[in-house]
């Protein structure tokens, strides 16, 4: 993977894997939890659910496997390297099970569900199997493995959004955090097995997201992602919070109440879906500053063919007039994109109108992914994976090459100019150097400055710039901000 596809914090190559630490609980049970998590920001958000939910219990966490009673791996089954990753990983885990037997070692999320009685029966690698929305059953699940029997809870919930549980917070910065707002998914994409996984879509009751937001403002965070499957189709009715009236309320109403919060708390949000992203949801984030101007729309492919194979819904004329909107709405709109390459059927020339769609939208980044069949999906059942690996290994290279080119020249746009930044932390190959994003979710990296620290807003003029990260100065005149 090349690094222009590291912008985007919803899917962190360099996160997979991540173990989770947290301050330990006042009321200690004398026993160690150890979690690590894979796949995209939704996993990591639960693992900050499971550890919320444990900490309750007196567990204290640990980043060394060798020290924990319980071990659990979040797991993701969008990507067959994940699968790998976890087979691996568990492996590893076995060895230390030997050594203690007493150990519980236990496998959450996407994976879970779909590989339960491989996990469990055929290849005796867990005690313990639990699906995305049974995290509150955890405590229980544990006793019942230290009683000597299997656990497992995988099944579905309709209504379980995890509302009132405050989650930990992962990744610990204090600056940035994400907000779940929805669970499960009720587009049946052919190629996916997050219906399958994480089952029906539910919404959150709105009034648990504006106090989980303005909770984490109180406590100095600056900057919130509001997290979903397709946050484009929230919808939410029930009782005011203030008045006895009913009301419906949908994400562009949603945008609109968390950014009234502070102007300085900036939002962003992923992801939406073309299908269901609105001229609403795009006017409000033009009328709100502190809503980034960044956008993560998934094409998948340029052609209205192939799109209909994968049941996403729309055609590539919708998709395009969707981007116009995004354009003529918010100017210099930043637009990111996952595309698959060498879907069950795609021609030579449905191969090019995905060049093509990416030449109109210029994106300024994407996820890339040559197809692979994952079990239990409409295409796995019902199409053949008939495209051989090295021609999808070819339309890869090339759509990847396109994509380096276009984000580096959307990148060079900036060069010149001054933005205004988070300050995140200190940059990851050197302490000298401080980064943050801007509001179009470019990573720009600058020299540590005497009085700027993590969780400031600064403005930095652009120097130069790499395919995936500007670099530049602390502004001492501030000309006008783009």
């Amino acid at each position: 993977m090349i690094d222009l596809q590291l912008t985007d914090k919803t899917h962190d190559e360099e996160r997979q894997g991540e173990a989770l630490v947290i301050d330990a609980p006042e009321v200690r049970n004398g026993r160690k939890l150890y979690i690590e998590s894979y796949g995209c920001q939704m996993n990591f958000a639960d693992s900050e659910i499971v550890a919320s939910i444990l900490k309750d219990q007196g567990f204290e966490t640990t980043g060394d496997y060798h020290e924990a009673d319980v071990v659990f791996i979040n797991t993701c089954s969008i990507r067959e390297n994940a699968e790998q990753r976890v087979r691996n990983r568990l492996s590893q885990f076995g060895a230390e099970k030997r050594r203690n037997p007493k150990l519980v070692v236990g496998v959450l999320g996407c994976m879970a569900e779909r590989l339960k009685s491989k996990f469990l029966e055929e290849e005796k690698l867990v005690d313990m199997v639990v699906g995305p929305d049974a995290y509150r059953d955890l405590p229980q699940l544990i006793n019942q493995v230290e009683d000597g029997h299997k656990a497992i809870n995988v099944l579905l919930s309709r209504e379980e959004t995890y509302a009132d549980i405050s989650p930990v917070r992962l990744n610990g910065n204090g600056i940035t955090a994400f907000i779940s707002i929805m669970r499960g998914c009720d587009n049946m994409c052919s190629f996916c097995v997050v219906p399958f996984t994480r089952g029906r879509e539910r919404s959150r009751d709105p009034h648990s997201i504006l106090a989980e937001a303005q909770d984490l403002f109180d406590k100095g965070y600056k900057e919130v992602t509001l997290l979903g499957q397709n946050v484009d189709s929230y919808k939410w009715k029930g009782p005011d919070a203030e008045e006895s009236a009913e009301i419906e309320v949908n994400f562009a109403q949603l945008l609109e109440k968390v950014a009234l919060i502070s102007p300085d708390l900036r939002i962003r949000f992923s992801t939406s879906h073309p299908k269901d992203i609105t001229d609403e949801v795009l006017y409000a984030i033009a009328k709100y500053d502190n809503i980034c101007n960044y956008i993560h729309l998934p094409v998948q492919s340029g052609s209205s063919r192939v799109l209909e194979l994968m049941n996403r819904t729309y055609t590539r004329e919708w998709y395009i007039n969707r981007i116009d909107a995004i354009r003529r709405i918010i100017p210099g709109c930043a637009i990111s994109s996952d595309i698959i390459a060498g879907f069950c059927t795609e021609t030579e020339e449905e191969h090019q109108e995905t060049l093509t769609m990416m030449d109109y939208v210029g994106y300024d980044f994407a996820f890339t992914f040559s197809y692979s069949e994952r079990p239990g999906t409409l295409a796995a059942r019902k199409l053949e994976d008939d495209v051989p690996e090295e021609v999808k290994k070819r339309r890869l290279a090339e759509i990847l090459l396109k994509q380096q080119e276009t984000s580096l020249f959307r990148l060079q746009q900036f060069v010149g100019k001054t933005v205004r930044i988070l300050v995140e932390g200190t940059s990851k190959k050197s302490d000298k150097d401080l980064c943050g994003r801007n509001d179009q979710n470019a990573m720009v990296v600058f020299p540590a400055t005497a009085g700027v620290k993590a969780g400031q807003y600064v403005n930095v003029h652009i120097d130069r710039c790499t395919s995936a990260t500007l670099l530049g100065t602390i502004a001492v005149e501030v000309p006008e901000i783009v």
